[in-house]
């Protein structure tokens, strides 16, 4: 643990002088550790990685991400939730191949596994060289490929015996809330008759409305 500390005390000092994205997305990471909330804590690591995305063309991180790094809310931070964070940025740490940005992007993202391990979510998928258009939402760990939220028409909706919905658009993306969602939509009417509203939500997961409808769902996108 004491190589690990002065290694990144090194990695701080040096920082100026290489200036390399992978070094001021470690950066950006340890500037995340006085937020108290660990899912806020993991938007913002998340966020951090910025100046790698950056370089490799990808597109940006979401603004909500950006803000947490540059102004990172201050709170109490636990004893076991720190070994937590420690273990998350130890492992980031480790990772190589400075010469190939997007090896190391996804053994960052890999890294913080043990957190959305706690929080009950799945490993986050390989982080593919070149984003194509089409993949809104359908990496839920990472920022969507191209836009921050699109609004568009349903063509079908459905519901399990849970009242878990599953919705088609007319642009043939089809969406399902998450089972962890217990909030219940009640449409009633021609899916036609449905303009919905698709946005950034927290830890790869997007936030659902219906217009003029009241209720604010978290779901997925599967196809």
């Amino acid at each position: 643990m004491l190589r690990w500390i002065f290694a990144v005390i090194l990695s701080l000092w040096v920082l100026p002088v290489l200036a390399a994205p992978n070094d001021e997305t470690m950066s950006g990471a340890f500037r995340c550790a006085a937020i108290s909330d660990n899912k806020t804590w993991l938007e913002c690591y998340y966020g951090a990685a910025q100046p790698v995305r950056a370089a490799l063309g990808l597109p940006p991180a979401p603004q909500a991400q950006l803000q947490l790094v540059q102004s990172p809310p201050a709170g109490l931070v636990t004893r076991g939730d720190q070994a937590l964070r420690n273990s998350i940025l130890e492992g980031a740490f480790r990772c190589t191949g400075p010469d190939n940005q997007h090896q190391w992007l996804n053994c960052y993202y890999a890294a913080a596994q043990p957190m959305r391990t706690h929080f009950g979510l799945p490993p986050s998928p390989p982080l593919a060289a070149s984003p194509p258009a089409q993949s809104f939402g359908l990496r839920p760990a990472l920022p969507p490929a191209n836009n921050d939220n699109f609004s568009a028409r349903m063509s079908a909706y459905t519901f399990d015996r849970y009242g878990v919905f599953t919705v088609t658009l007319d642009n043939g993306q089809v969406w399902q809330q998450l089972a962890g969602d217990d909030t219940r939509a009640h449409w009633s009417k021609h899916a036609g008759r449905y303009v919905v509203r698709i946005e950034h939500g927290l830890l790869g997961a997007y936030n659902f409305r219906v217009r003029n409808e009241p209720g604010l769902y978290r779901v997925r996108r599967i196809n």
